[in-house]
This record gives structure tokens, sequence and C-alpha cells, in this order.
């Protein structure tokens, strides 16, 4: 996957592909997938929902330019395969997920890694996490016509946030960067995801 998939589609970051190398995908998959864990694509989990191809798994976390001190916000856990690969890469991540079967899911995935640098919460995401607020990194793994304020706010001075950005055939991947008070918006590449509930 990181040879065939990742370094020859502009995934340099190594410390990215080493999280990638490392994290088995199929442990976040139910049974009939598990095959499919290293193809390139998107695969359905419980409660109608996805997990991301790794492609874009690894091009959200290397547009964060994470460092190993950063605290990350995560909006939209699944089972939890993007805030693992989150967590070889920063100090903590808070992970918030709507749906509870899938916060237990995630949970149980994550312990089963021994990944305790993880925290699931069965929250809100358009609302993002105040009690750590705020975060150099936010990721959200859903879209919405535009990225909630309450995100914007909780995002730290120098910190980025990647999230897909539309509706659900015109989505692009956006990141948002804070210096002081200015917000720049960089478009990175079109993609589709679920929406943000």
């Amino acid at each position: 996957m990181v040879e065939r998939q990742l370094r020859p589609h502009g995934i340099y970051d190594e410390r990215v592909l080493a999280a990638m190398g490392e994290v088995p995908r199929e442990v976040f998959l139910g049974p009939r997938s598990r095959r499919f864990a290293y193809d390139d694509r998107a695969l359905a989990i419980p409660a109608g929902q996805t997990i991301s191809q790794p492609l874009v798994v690894a091009a959200m976390t290397q547009a964060l330019r994470l460092r190993e001190s950063d605290v990350a916000l995560e909006v939209g856990t699944g089972t939890g395969y993007q805030a693992a690969v989150l967590s070889r890469l920063c100090r903590r991540v808070t992970s918030l997920e709507l749906e509870p079967e899938l916060a237990a899911l995630a949970q149980a995935n994550l312990a089963r890694l021994g990944y305790a640098n993880v925290a699931v919460a069965v929250a809100d995401g358009r609302l993002g996490w105040p009690p750590s607020a705020p975060y150099p990194a936010i990721l959200v793994a859903c879209a919405a016509p535009e990225v909630p304020p309450a995100l914007l706010r909780q995002l730290a001075d120098g910190g980025r946030l990647v999230m897909p950005v539309g509706g659900p055939d015109d989505q692009v991947l956006r990141l948002l960067t804070r210096q002081g008070k200015r917000v720049t918006d960089v478009p990175l590449f079109q993609v589709r995801f679920v929406p943000l509930r």
C-alpha cells in the first residue's frame, strides 16, 4: 500500500508513510471487508458510514503537518482508523462520533491495538470539543457545505484544519490555516465523503 498507492501519488512525509504502514487497516473493518483492507478505496462500515481510502487518509494526515507535541481533534471517528493513524503522529487525539455504535466499536479497536492516546466521545462534531480547545490540528472526516464556525473558533493560532467542503457531488478537500485573526483557505483536491450530521 505504502509503496504502490501512497508514495507515487504525492505522499512524501516519511512519518505519515510510517504510520500508514504501522496501523493495520483490517482491524477497523468487518469480516467480509477485511480481504479488501489494502485496496485503495473507501469501504462500508456500520451505521451507513464508510472508512476512507488509504490515499485520502494519508493526504489529509499529511496536510495537517502534525508535530509530536500536538493535540488533534477529529470529527467523524467511524471505526477509528483515521484516529489510529493520527495517534502515531501526535501526543493526543480527541475523536468525536455521533453514532454510539461506531464510537463503541472504535474504542474497542483502538484498545485492542493499545493506542491509549485516543479519547473517543459521542458528540455532535459540528460543535467541536471545547474542553480541550484550542487545537493545533483538526481533521473532519465528513463533508458539509461550509466549515462549522465552532470548529474555526477552536482552531489554535498557527493551527491547521482539513475538511471536505461542498455538496454530495461537488466536494473539495480544503486546508484552512489560522494566523492570528486571519484564516487562509487552500483547496487540495476533489473528494466524496459522507455528510456531516
